[in-house]
């Protein structure tokens, strides 16, 4: 194969765009331009979501926790302009403050944002906001406005890729701190539009829109006191005093009397009371994780100490202090948090996939590909992992098994180092010419 029908059997390019044209908007019922259909928002949103997940450290563990936000967000789901979408409304156990929303109906609350409210109303309001983006189809529209673009800039990365890239340092294979890589990124109006579908579909399921005002005005006083962890919040979700301003004045008169409806705190605390008992060991780890990304690992590693002797078994405190030591250069000392770590929450994949870098690190690729082979039984489809796997092939002199993950990932992506490495190895082992 040459490089320009390599180039062009990528994915994202030539016949496989996808062009539905225009469609009613389920809201408007005016005509938009979009590039997928409701089965091809669901099918990404499979793709999708189990990784933002496990990137979240899994759904919570805490049954009846992840039952009570399914119920919320059901009975919104069920009145809102889409009730046939699937909607799968979960909490994750990531520690930073967000919410979010896949095209297909999968929305997720991490349990930083649930230890910040305080009542069922601001719950109501966050999973009615992220139903409004489903509804409005936010993201296929904001694909349909950049997928032309993608397509030329993917090809010519990979047609310009560099002869001899280095791969970097294995530090680099433990992936970001709550990054949010998936997530959808909205613009003002998206927000606005959002918030409106909210409140509207809180007073038809018979809850207060009082709850999206106080969600507002948490998120802003929080985003004061803890800038860090509202980051990511605030760049999928842009927040502005106009958004409070059309929230109250749409209480003040379209929803004036549905703001008289009891509110329901007590419901909260009461479903939220086994988390709220973690909160100070969550603290710890926001702390920690605030330090791991300044790369003050030292301090990072003595408030995840912390939060591991108040919760000795968090899936999240484990991985965080293994991402530590990983990040300190200890790979070893990294192990034992993994081990637990996967004892603890066997169908959760991150850990594998650490462990596996911990063996990379160690000059085991044997083992680190066994690791990798682990993730991918848990969690099919990480191109990250494939690459991983073919380079710890590589290390075992396993020419071909590594070329037929090379050539795997370059399917999945086409920039980066990675994606430089992947190429030239193909290149210089005679399957692209």
């Amino acid at each position: 194969m040459n490089r320009r029908d390599f180039i062009w059997t990528l994915p994202g390019l030539g016949a496989s765009i996808w062009l539905t044209g225009c469609s009613a908007d389920p809201v408007t019922g005016k005509k938009t331009l979009v590039m997928m259909g409701k089965e091809q928002e669901i099918a990404i949103d499979k793709q999708h979501s189990p990784h933002q997940f496990s990137e979240d450290f899994g759904v919570t563990q805490d049954a009846a926790l992840n039952r009570y936000v399914a119920d919320v967000g059901t009975r919104l789901g069920k009145v809102s302009h889409r009730p046939d979408m699937p909607y799968n409304f979960q909490a994750v156990n990531a520690n930073y403050v967000n919410a979010y929303a896949f095209p297909g109906g999968t929305i997720a609350a991490t349990r930083g944002i649930m230890l910040e409210m305080d009542n069922e109303d601001s719950l109501a309001a966050l999973m009615g906001h992220e139903i409004g983006h489903v509804n409005a189809r936010h993201f296929a529209e904001r694909q349909a406005k950049s997928t032309l673009l993608d397509v030329f800039v993917a090809g010519a990365s990979v047609a310009t890729a560099g002869k001899n890239p280095q791969y970097g340092e294995l530090a680099q294979m433990v992936g970001s701190l709550g990054s949010g890589a998936l997530l959808a990124h909205y613009s003002r109006d998206n927000e606005r539009e959002a918030d409106a579908l909210g409140m509207e579909y809180m007073a038809r399921a018979g809850l207060n829109p009082t709850g999206m005002p106080d969600l507002m005005n948490m998120l802003n006083t929080q985003s004061k006191n803890k800038p860090g962890a509202l980051e990511l919040m605030f760049s999928t979700h842009p927040m502005s005093s106009e958004r409070v301003a059309n929230t109250n004045r749409a209480l003040q008169t379209t929803y004036a009397d549905a703001a008289k409806r009891p509110r329901q705190r007590e419901r909260y605390m009461d479903n939220t009371s086994s988390l709220r008992a973690l909160k100070p060991a969550i603290v710890e780890q926001q702390k920690g994780e605030a330090m791991l990304n300044q790369k003050k690992f030292p301090d990072a590693e003595n408030h995840l100490r912390k939060a591991l002797d108040l919760a000795p078994n968090d899936y999240p405190g484990l991985v965080l202090m293994a991402k530590t030591q990983m990040a300190m250069k200890r790979p070893q000392a990294a192990q034992p948090f993994l081990a637990q770590a996967k004892a603890i929450y066997p169908s959760e994949a991150q850990a594998s996939h650490l462990a596996g870098v911990t063996h990379l690190q160690l000059k085991q690729p044997d083992k680190a590909l066994a690791a990798f082979q682990d993730f991918d039984r848990l969690l099919p489809g990480n191109p990250n992992t494939t690459f991983l796997k073919g380079y710890s092939l590589e290390q075992m002199q396993n020419k071909r098994g590594a070329a037929e993950e090379y050539y795997k990932y370059l399917q999945m992506t086409r920039q980066g180092g990675q994606a430089q490495h992947a190429f030239n190895r193909l290149q210089g082992w005679g399957v692209v010419k």
